[in-house]
């Protein structure tokens, strides 16, 4: 320890930096942690029996043939020498990043993380143990590297200013009460993917729908899922767990100190939904039924949107500014940094107070109504086959834009989203035409096509309560 002392005040000049060094002993502990995960994965492989046939669930075979895959045996080695591997890697990377010079290392351990995240899926690992053993590893290693300890890389400057709301805003976009939602909602969706992916992978025989009897197992086996290379519910629960543990990431600054990790946030949330939702859309138009937990988890996905929104906007404006400003929007983008005009919550972060409470009494008072009603009628457009006896073409077009009308009336919700909301002005006018030019319309379906077509145009005029600014987005709010 003495030894690294010595080595960090060689290069550790200012004071500021004296202070990230003693932050970086002080949390030593999550690199020996690292070290851990690393040893527990050289010993995995023996411990929970890959190699045992006897481990191996009753449908591993029914998967292999479907999907013409490996021999179970073969795919066990795959993911011992992958064990192994990832294994030597994390001993290796924890281990530099104890040194302060090396703190590149970090990085190391997030990407071997990641890789245990999808090794799974990509070997088809045939036991249940051995994928949820590198889901944990993998995730306790992306935290240990990169939620836990300082970023390596981040600008001095953007971690020294305290300052957490933007110019011209009236709160952080980056606060907890916007991301814990998103996190909670992340985790319930994951551990339903990870049920439907468990089916998948043939570890377990059998999967859960209430609703629609064989509806899910028909649709996670059907050919539109085989056209994946891996079990596409599998890949649905890594990118869920990578959004709850990038929901963590940082703190109430974010929005200006790590922009990348917003971008990424982004990322992983709206074109996830996007997904998520086109999936809905095409189970009963291709596949001919339903699946509950799909259902479920889109729309969860969908909810997470109106908390996604303002801190990408927040982002955005940060880059725009401080281009104004004379900075390298490449390098703010990737390091962080300030802008004139922020300020600053002195608020505890997480702390519940009577202010708290009030805040979210106001925010449930400023529900948008009139968008909460089309979000209710596009979840019944969705299901016209069985209450109207829909068929054809126009079961599939009320199916397609009620999956489309909830989708955009929930991201209206947030207050720099409510533009959104005139998209169904779109969807209302398609309504009152769609009986009448597709085969399927029976008297049943053409009056309710066009009693919900007259209500999404009339719910899409009020903007809804907007209690914050957002500086030069406001010019976007006031239709």
């Amino acid at each position: 320890m003495e030894m690294m002392h010595t080595d960090a005040e060689k290069h550790v000049g200012d004071a500021h930096m004296r202070h990230m060094y003693m932050q970086h002993l002080q949390r030593l502990w999550v690199h020996f942690a690292v070290i851990t995960l690393g040893a527990w994965l050289l010993a995995s492989p023996a411990v929970l029996g890959y190699l045992d046939p006897g481990g191996f669930g009753p449908a591993v075979d029914r998967v292999t043939a479907a999907r013409n895959l490996p021999s179970p045996e073969l795919r066990a080695q795959a993911m011992m020498w992958s064990d192994l591997a990832a294994g030597c890697l994390l001993i290796l990377f924890g281990a530099l990043s104890l040194f302060w010079r090396q703190r590149w290392a970090q990085w190391g351990t997030c990407f071997t993380g990641i890789w245990l995240l999808f090794a799974p899926l990509i070997f088809w690992a045939p036991d249940a143990a051995s994928t949820n053993n590198d889901l944990l590893i993998g995730a306790l290693a992306i935290t240990f590297s990169i939620l836990v300890p300082m970023m390596p890389g981040m600008s001095m400057d953007a971690m020294k200013a305290e300052e957490d709301i933007p110019p011209g805003w009236s709160y952080s976009p980056s606060s907890w009460s916007q991301r814990l939602p998103i996190v909670a909602l992340a985790l319930f969706s994951f551990f339903l993917a990870r049920h439907l992916a468990a089916f998948q992978m043939g570890h377990i025989s059998t999967v859960w729908d209430p609703f629609f009897g064989d509806g899910t197992a028909r649709i996670i086996t059907s050919d539109v899922s085989k056209a994946w290379p891996v079990a596409d519910a599998g890949l649905g629960a890594v990118s869920y767990l990578l959004e709850a543990l990038s929901g963590l990431m940082g703190d109430r600054r974010r929005w200006r100190t790590m922009p990348w990790m917003v971008g990424m946030f982004g990322v992983l949330v709206v074109p996830l939904g996007g997904v998520s939702i086109f999936f809905i859309i095409i189970q009963p138009i291709v596949i001919g039924t339903w699946c509950t937990l799909c259902l479920v988890t889109a729309a969860a996905m969908v909810l997470m949107l109106p908390y996604t929104f303002d801190e990408l906007v927040a982002m955005f404006q940060f880059l725009i500014r401080a281009r104004r400003e004379g900075q390298s929007v490449w390098k703010v983008f990737w390091h962080g940094g300030t802008v004139r005009g922020a300020g600053h919550d002195a608020s505890p972060p997480l702390e519940v107070t009577r202010t708290h409470l009030v805040h979210l009494r106001e925010q449930a008072r400023a529900l948008p109504v009139g968008l909460a009603l089309s979000a209710a009628v596009g979840v019944w457009l969705m299901f016209t086959r069985a209450t109207l006896g829909a068929e054809g073409m126009l079961a599939d077009s009320d199916h397609l834009v009620g999956a489309l009308v909830f989708t955009f009336s929930i991201a209206a919700f947030a207050e720099v989203a409510r533009p959104l909301r005139a998209v169904n002005f779109l969807f209302g006018a398609w309504l009152l035409v769609a009986p009448w030019v597709l085969a399927g319309a029976n008297q049943s379906t053409t009056i309710g096509d066009t009693i919900a077509g007259v209500l999404l145009i009339l719910l899409a005029f009020p903007r809804g309560p907007v209690r914050h600014s957002y500086d030069a987005w406001d010019r976007y709010l006031v239709w």
